[in-house]
């Protein structure tokens, strides 16, 4: 028995389906060519113009404008840690060059940057440090102590919220030392919500 039979029987003789398909070429075959076509021209190729013997030198690339846009600046060189305490935590940047604490008795978060430069005539204790976010801009009043400009913000201050949800990153300007442009990672939003 095979393994698939043939259940309607044997199929048809291949010849009955050959013979229309050469009756039908053999008639296609009589049929008479058109009367007078016109001959197409024939097109020749037109003279190729000589090929330059050598290309003009190429001006050399234009280097791209630097941009205004601290969001184009590359970050400040250092990674965020996390530090808990019973009094609150905090996330210090780059070995203290940033650090953000959460004071729970005071219900604050202060932002301390390091700074070398101490309280003189010319140099006064308070001083301004403007914080730019991929949303806000905001200048605060700081105080310089023991080598460093301290911010105090509420805890429930809306600047702390874009600061930790920033594109990426945002900018912290003090009086009297280089911009720093930190990344806004995760530990930040950790101190904000523990002091909340």
């Amino acid at each position: 028995m095979k393994a698939n039979p043939r259940r309607f029987g044997r199929s048809p003789a291949p010849s009955l389906f050959l013979a229309p398909l050469a009756a039908t070429l053999a008639l296609a075959a009589c049929v008479a060519p058109p009367a007078n076509t016109p001959q197409q021209p024939v097109r020749t190729p037109a003279a190729r113009p000589p090929a330059p013997q050598s290309r003009p030198a190429m001006p050399p690339p234009v280097a791209p404008m630097p941009s205004n846009d601290w969001r184009d600046v590359p970050a400040t060189p250092g990674t965020w840690r996390l530090i808990d305490s019973p009094a609150g935590a905090s996330a210090s940047f780059a070995n203290g060059l940033l650090t953000i604490r959460c004071e729970r008795a005071a219900n604050t978060v202060t932002l301390v940057r390091a700074d070398n430069a101490a309280p003189t005539p010319g140099n006064p204790a308070t001083a301004s440090v403007r914080i730019t976010t991929s949303d806000v801009v905001r200048t605060l009043s700081a105080t310089r102590a023991a080598g460093t400009v301290r911010v105090a913000l509420p805890a429930r201050d809306s600047m702390l919220d874009s600061i930790a949800f920033s594109r990426g990153r945002f900018m912290l300007e003090a009086a009297g030392a280089q911009p720093l442009y930190v990344p806004s990672w995760t530990e930040i939003s950790r101190v904000v919500e523990d002091c909340r």
